[in-house]
């Protein structure tokens, strides 16, 4: 009997380690959808082994849970202009302690205009943070409201993280094309003179051409 037990306890055991070594496959239908059976895909479809740890779609360069909160709630943008010596600090500040931000530049009239409208004066820089204006650089006042809206300290990113390159305030509008000139009207021609003519008159009686 011990026999008989000691055989099918390893009867079992063999039978879960080939369920165990069994290959799971990685399956893409045709919407892109990816499932995972120990079923190989049909024959429209590449078998591809899956093996334990493998990370279906990278995440390098997704920002952390909490972080990712907090932009969601108070977006950071950033508002600059050329040659400006606060801009740079304040952008700098950002950067050293990674809060993920949206720059926006003023250069042209447009621009100007649009930051009229939206602060009500034109100097820079602008910082926004949600529906929070900060005007002019202050690195005590920034790092104040960054703590209450509840960005870290210190920077969190992840490793390989950029941020996206800075964006006129208006976008850009391709040029129009000039429109194509219309035709001036053909004028009519005007109606011929009388043929002179070319015989003795009463008045040129030799006949004389000019």
């Amino acid at each position: 009997m011990k026999l008989n037990s000691a055989l099918a306890g390893l009867t079992l055991l063999l039978v879960a380690g080939a369920a165990l070594a069994q290959p799971v496959y990685r399956n893409v239908d045709k919407n892109g959808k990816v499932t995972f059976s120990d079923q190989p895909p049909s024959a429209n479809a590449p078998a591809t082994p899956a093996r334990a740890g493998n990370v279906v779609a990278s995440t390098a360069n997704a920002l952390p849970f909490e972080l990712r909160q907090v932009v969601q709630r108070y977006p950071v943008t950033l508002y600059t202009g050329e040659e400006c010596g606060p801009c740079g600090a304040g952008r700098t500040l950002l950067i050293t302690r990674g809060v993920p931000f949206d720059e926006r530049t003023v250069k042209s009239n447009e621009d100007v205009a649009a930051l009229q409208r939206l602060s009500g004066q034109n100097s820079l820089p602008l910082l926004t943070i949600g529906a929070q204006q900060l005007k002019g650089f202050s690195d005590a006042e920034w790092s104040q409201y960054l703590d209450a809206a509840g960005y870290p300290k210190s920077t969190q990113l992840p490793a390989g993280y950029r941020s996206a390159p800075a964006q006129p305030l208006v976008a850009l509008q391709p040029a129009a094309e000039p429109a194509p000139a219309a035709s001036a009207p053909i004028a009519p021609a005007p109606p011929e003179a009388p043929a002179a003519a070319t015989g003795p008159t009463p008045s040129n009686p030799a006949g004389i051409k000019f």
